[in-house]
């Protein structure tokens, strides 16, 4: 856990809560954090709880820029928890549920240089040299955009007279707010090369180019094709094993549902499959069989684990806001699909 996740309310300071609205980004930030993931939700879950309280709409589940208010937790249901039969899971494919802002790309919040009109074309120029930058904006008192410079706006800029001032290499920028959607704003990305962001208070917080997307990108949708790899290559090796009978008996207790195809099973169902340890005594039986069929020189136990957290990790990525998996969790669906890879 991170420093900043050390940073905890005192369960009267959350009480004091009791009643008000507040953004979902200011319970965050009491525990200082800015994202919901893995880590963060738990420990605030755990936090509201013991002082009895939740959270109208569920705060890990609405969206980033979502108000929320702050109840008393018998005033809100316990979400019935999934039966055996139908298990709560995320449809085959499934993409966050939360959509990807602008502002989540580290570039868009992390500040960015400016310079003040006052200053010479030639220091402007020379501070994109020493920087490596390919435009600067020109900001008066932090939210007051001039325009913007880059090297295409100063060539035209000499082109048109010897000695150019800097209102003459001045150009409109591209200004997106960081609450819009993230892939909405690619093309706008890939015409323009950047987006100069503006933050909720109006003053500009960073520039977001197209390696920043680049890498974002490679980031966030890194792990669905890991997990997209680890399902075809568990499908393969169950469904040449198992047949549609062992399938039907995990699949839910609906006819229309119960088609004994491995194709139509989610995570939950790949470890019920194989699960030895499970609740349901009928099931433990039929995993039993369906892993001798499988015939795997490998410790049962550990493998349907690892299994069953890709199940947590594929669901975690797809309900808390988008951003990239921490090592270890990189590290644990990485180590998964080596021994799939090894078994296909």
């Amino acid at each position: 856990m991170s420093a900043a996740m050390s940073q905890h309310p005192t369960e009267a300071e959350l009480r004091a809560l009791k009643g008000k609205q507040i953004p979902v980004l200011r319970l965050l930030a009491l525990f200082g954090a800015r994202l919901r993931n893995e880590l963060t939700v738990p420990l605030i879950e755990q936090a509201l709880k013991d002082a009895g309280l939740s959270t109208l709409p569920d705060f890990a589940t609405c969206g980033s820029g979502a108000d929320i208010q702050i109840v008393a937790r018998a005033a809100v249901p316990d979400p019935p928890e999934p039966s055996e039969e139908e298990p709560e899971e995320l449809p085959g494919g499934g993409l966050p549920q939360n959509p990807i802002r602008i502002g989540d790309i580290p570039a868009a919040v992390s500040g960015l240089c400016s310079v003040t009109p006052d200053k010479k074309l030639s220091e402007v120029t020379y501070l994109m040299r020493s920087r490596n930058y390919s435009q600067i904006p020109v900001i008066e008192a932090g939210s007051i955009l001039h325009g913007v410079v880059t090297w295409r706006s100063v060539v035209k800029a000499y082109e048109k007279v010897n000695h150019p001032s800097l209102p003459e290499a001045l150009i409109d920028p591209p200004v997106v707010e960081a609450h819009h959607d993230f892939f909405s704003l690619l093309p706008r990305v890939s015409e323009e090369g950047y987006l100069l962001v503006r933050a909720n208070n109006g003053s500009f917080s960073g520039i977001v180019t197209a390696a920043d997307i680049t890498e974002r990108f490679g980031a966030t949708a890194w792990p669905f094709f890991v997990i997209g790899e680890i399902e075809f290559r568990l499908r393969k090796c169950l469904g040449a094993k198992i047949g549609p009978d062992a399938i039907r008996a995990v699949q839910p207790n609906q006819a229309r549902m119960q088609t004994g195809l491995i194709t139509d099973l989610m995570f939950n169902g790949y470890v019920k499959l194989l699960d030895g340890e499970q609740q349901n005594p009928a099931l433990r039986a039929k995993a039993d069989e369906n892993w001798k069929a499988l015939d795997w020189r490998m410790n049962r136990i550990q493998f349907v684990r690892q299994l069953d957290r890709v199940r947590v990790i594929r669901n975690s990525i797809a309900h808390f806001d988008a951003e990239p998996l921490t090592s270890r969790l990189s590290d644990e669906l990485r180590g998964f699909l080596r021994i799939l890879r090894e078994l296909t």
